[in-house]
């Protein structure tokens, strides 16, 4: 299953690259990507703290850290994807950012880092005990780790499914509750859930994400209010989780 990872920006053609490369404003999800990141920088310890970027991708959510001001090294199994994250450091002029070339489920770091984020990426883990424990022993004492993960269900959704067939990626559900069971047997000392109004609705309703970016009022705000009702549910269905070593 690795190696669909390894070679997905193959796969995916010339015009899928393009798009991969120009995230997140080449997604219909642009506006909750940059959304999820503000969240998370808030949740982050403040810059310069040291950041690892996990299953980063293209690299643009590394970029964006290195530009607020964190020392980031970014991680990816594929070298298309190390190549591409290396141009979008150049395009965004993003110092004090590294790539490395690897597998996040066995990490050689020990304890360099402040912080450490799975952004939509450890559902794609073979084994996702293994990637967690690997980033413990990255962290530095009371560093913390933030995931943000599909929940239940994600890996049955026809996209996913697709994926799967076509370019033979892993798609896992990956809720928080199972994220909160494999962070305590590793050892982490504290868990904290916040969910995602957008998930959680999508999760309850049914409701197709482009359909939301369709609604001009203020949906957001409905979506706010409902959070609250969700917490219960989000730890089926998805969320943020912010775990310290």
């Amino acid at each position: 299953m690795k190696q669909g990872e390894i070679d997905y920006m193959k796969n995916i053609g010339d015009e899928g690259a393009r798009a991969a490369f120009d995230k997140p404003f080449s997604h219909f999800t642009c506006s909750k990507n940059l959304v999820d990141l503000g969240i998370i920088m808030a949740l982050l310890p403040p810059p310069p703290a040291r950041l690892l970027d996990l299953g980063c991708g293209t690299g643009w959510t590394s970029a964006f850290f290195a530009r607020r001001g964190y020392r980031v090294t970014g991680q990816d199994i594929a070298p298309d994807m190390i190549e591409y994250a290396e141009r979008n450091r150049v395009r965004y002029e993003a110092t004090d950012l590294d790539f490395v070339l690897s597998d996040y489920e066995s990490l050689n770091f020990t304890e360099p880092f402040d912080c450490a984020v799975f952004y939509d990426s450890l559902h794609h883990a073979v084994d996702e005990r293994a990637a967690l424990a690997s980033v413990y022993r990255a962290l530095r004492p009371g560093g913390v780790v933030i995931t943000h993960e599909p929940g239940a269900g994600h890996s049955k959704s026809p996209d996913s499914i697709r994926a799967m067939e076509l370019y033979g990626v892993t798609e896992k559900d990956m809720p928080p509750a199972h994220i909160r069971r494999l962070s305590r047997e590793i050892g982490f000392s504290e868990f904290q859930f916040l969910p995602d109004p957008t998930l959680a609705v999508i999760a309850m309703y049914g409701i197709n994400l482009a359909a939301l970016t369709r609604i001009h009022q203020p949906w957001w705000r409905r979506l706010l209010q409902l959070a609250r009702l969700f917490v219960d549910r989000g730890l089926q269905h998805g969320g943020l989780c912010v775990i310290t070593k």
